[in-house]
């Protein structure tokens, strides 16, 4: 599954980038939660809640059936 969500990330990378953000696959669980470190633009930004699960665990969702949330770290 952890390369799934790779891939998946890596999808959606490039629109973080261009707003100067980025996003690191920190860990996957075995119950579907997947950990992020959001760098960059997106560490600081009060937007980052809205990015991480309106944005990141929304399409994560859509693409690895076994996500179940995302969590920043």
């Amino acid at each position: 599954m952890r390369d799934k969500v790779q891939a998946a990330l890596n999808q959606i990378r490039p629109t973080l980038q261009k707003d100067g953000g980025d996003v690191v696959l920190v860990d996957v669980t075995e119950d579907g939660v997947v950990k992020v470190q959001l760098t960059g633009a997106c560490k600081g930004c009060p937007m980052s809640e809205i990015t991480l699960k309106q944005g990141i665990e929304k399409f994560l969702k859509s693409e690895v059936n076994e996500v179940n949330s995302v969590e920043s770290i």
